[in-house]
């Protein structure tokens, strides 16, 4: 777009309605512009501006015209249709199209900067050495590598560069605020820029950083909000008097309610409010609601912290320079406390104080208590409460993002290959501790858990049925029981399958599954420059994320061959066992599921119910508030999944007799 001088009579028109400039010179406009709607500015230095011809309209519903009013402003450019009012001093930046910026202090670039771009905030070490790189395209899998990875120098030094190429793109004298943004009552806004439809309402001070949003998922920044080096993913919400320093707030993630934060990444789907932060890495779905809740120095992943809820990272000797991991689906009770470092399995619980460090991620769907001193942990027993089954299947339902392209990747599934890898080194475990315990002894030790030696068969057990439960599950998801035509197919690729070898571990990246080799095969594109950007490193996850089925089915047929082949080939005959073995195991699994779930509407449940009145009414006064078990949604839904596992025994049997007596004619 072309730009011209002001005219004389342009010029007159401004001066008439009270504007200064230190050199009209230095204003140029495009054509058909009109000075009309242009008052009581004060230009400085070279400045560019729009035409403003129509009306917007504010988050208020208010409307007002396009146009500058009572604002000094300096070096911008200004597009079409923009409405400035009431602003101490703009400076140094280029304002998009139908932007709204009204009663602002300052709004200014102040040197030349990259906007919180390469700014490095310390995570899960708070002595340092575990340094992340804000940058805009941060997805949840390029910050677990480069956080966790440390050891691995190539790969350090490959991430270091691209990270650095990122802020040298950014680095600029001048900032950007977008196209279609609202940045109404605002003390100050200082070297930051802000993206397409963000809404800045009632801030207090938002300093060194990057607000990333765009029409489909605009991000919101509100009430006496302070950040200070961050950058802001779109479709997040920072309301509330949030305190934010040296952070990342990722894709849809919900901060409020006076939550403070500093050196912490939040991944997507995270929820913040009330507690605090600091130094933590919170993968996606991290929830933390309450008052007095911590969160310091550890890695979290669809995890939810119960009230009060925090972990000490100082043991007194060389500083804070502990760590815990709590991986995917782990949670915290109330007032429980652990003191760094930990490591907690996927899908335990947390409950007491502990005081004494441990590593229970060899035991997913464990509880770990604290009983006279000791952390107690109860494996496998989560695999069976409604709580869990409830989680896993809530969250892909509760992903809020709604951009086509997530930064993200996520896997939902339960029994991954992670997690079943898992169970089986569990169950593994167990049966050694069980051969190797004498009777006598009550508790056995392990990296700093006490397991009641009289669990340990029953649990194993437990592991083993879950595993049966999870087989079944992708046998059924990988045959369609309602149009079979023959099972062949799939006993060929089990049989095709390597079952020289264990299957392949796998790891959850981010909360991503990935196989251990899929990601080698990245890490070496990576390191041999085959993949030099961060744009490239997200779609080759995304791959991973695209054609995680297929690379799970085989790892579930390499399993399956190994578990009931005994190293020879699986046979229609055998497959049948297999199938009504592994059916029974989850029909097992889905009725202790539902047998939890009854204990929500036992006696204990309705205490508190019914005030004032005798059994009839307190009976009455719970149906009415809580209904009853035959009629709950979740109920009603896990009833059904059982009666359509039964109803497959029947079919399968049916469907794969039929195939074995056409094979034998």
């Amino acid at each position: 777009m072309e730009y011209r001088n002001l005219t004389e009579e342009e010029i007159i028109v401004l001066k008439n309605n009270d504007c200064i400039s230190d050199s009209w010179n230095n204003i140029l406009v495009k054509n058909n512009f009109l000075p009309n709607n242009i008052k009581r500015v004060v230009f400085n230095g070279d400045i560019k501006l729009g035409l403003f011809s129509e009306t917007l309209t504010n988050y208020q519903n208010i409307e007002r015209h396009s146009g500058l009013y009572d604002s000094t402003i300096s070096n911008c450019e200004i597009s079409d249709n923009v409405f400035v009012s009431k602003v101490g001093i703009l400076s140094n930046y280029t304002i998009g199209t139908n932007t709204i910026i009204n009663n602002i202090n300052s709004l200014v670039v102040s040197e030349l900067n990259s906007f919180g771009i390469g700014s490095e905030i310390e995570i899960l070490n708070e002595g340092g050495g575990r340094e992340l790189p804000l940058i805009p395209e941060l997805s949840s899998q390029l910050a677990y590598i480069v956080v966790n990875y440390k050891h691995d120098t190539e790969l350090q030094k490959c991430l270091k560069e691209m990270c650095n190429e990122q802020k040298d793109k950014y680095l600029s004298e001048k900032g950007t605020i977008g196209t279609n943004v609202q940045i109404i009552n605002v003390k100050e806004i200082t070297n930051v820029n802000v993206k397409d439809s963000t809404k800045i309402i009632n801030a207090t001070l938002l300093k060194n950083g990057t607000i990333l949003s765009n029409n489909i998922s605009p991000t919101y920044i509100g009430e006496n909000v302070v950040a200070k080096t961050f950058i802001i993913q779109s479709g997040a919400k920072v309301d509330s008097s949030v305190n934010l320093e040296n952070c990342l707030v990722g894709e849809s993630t919900f901060l409020g309610k006076q939550y403070s934060a500093e050196n912490s990444a939040f991944s997507s789907n995270c929820e913040g409010y009330h507690g605090e932060a600091c130094s933590i890495f919170a993968g996606p779905y991290t929830v933390t609601h309450h008052k007095s809740t911590l969160l310091i120095a550890s890695y979290f992943s669809f995890y939810n912290a119960g009230s009060g809820s925090n972990q000490s990272n100082h043991m007194y000797k060389l500083g804070p320079i502990h760590q815990g991991m709590l991986e995917r689906g782990s949670k915290a009770g109330s007032f429980s406390y652990m003191l760094l470092p930990c490591k907690v399995g996927p899908f335990s619980v947390i409950i007491g104080k502990h005081f004494n460090n441990f590593d229970a991620s060899d035991f997913p769907f464990s509880y770990i208590n604290e009983e006279d001193g000791k952390s107690v942990l109860t494996p496998a027993m989560n695999l069976f409460t409604v709580g869990t089954k409830r989680d896993t299947e809530k969250w892909a339902s509760r992903d809020k993002r709604l951009s086509a392209d997530k930064l993200d990747k996520i896997s939902f599934d339960l029994f991954s290959p992670f997690i079943v890898g898992r169970m089986l080194k569990a169950s593994e475990i167990l049966g050694k501790l069980y051969s190797d315990t004498p009777k006598e002894i009550e508790y056995v030790k392990y990296k700093g858990l006490h397991i009641p030696r009289l669990l340990l068969k029953i649990c194993k057990k437990y592991y083993d049925l879950g595993i049966k439960a999870a087989i079944s599950e992708y046998i059924a998801n990988k045959i369609d029981i309602d149009d079979f035509n023959s099972l062949l197919p799939v006993v060929e690729e089990i049989n095709n399958s390597d079952s020289t070898s264990d299957p392949e571990k796998w790891l959850d990246i981010g909360g991503l599954f990935i196989s251990e080799s899929n990601w080698k095969t990245i890490r070496d594109q990576i390191t041999s420059k085959k993949i030099s950007t961060v744009t490239q490193v997200n779609k080759e996850f995304g791959k991973s994320e695209k054609f995680y089925n297929d690379f799970s089915w085989k790892w579930y047929c390499t399993l399956i061959k190994q578990t009931f082949s005994q190293d020879s080939n699986v046979t229609i005959e055998s497959m049948i066992k297999i199938l009504e073995d592994c059916i029974k195991n989850k029909i097992k699994l889905l009725n202790m599921i539902l047998k939890d779930a009854e204990k929500e509407f036992d006696s204990n449940s309705k205490i508190g119910y019914g005030t004032d009145g005798d059994e009839t009414v307190k009976n009455l006064d719970f149906n009415n508030v809580r209904g009853s078990f035959e009629e709950n949604k979740f109920v009603i839904q896990l009833k059904g999944e059982i009666e359509k596992t039964k109803a497959n025994i029947n079919k399968i049997n049916e469907l794969l007799n039929n195939e074995q007596n056409h094979l034998i004619n």
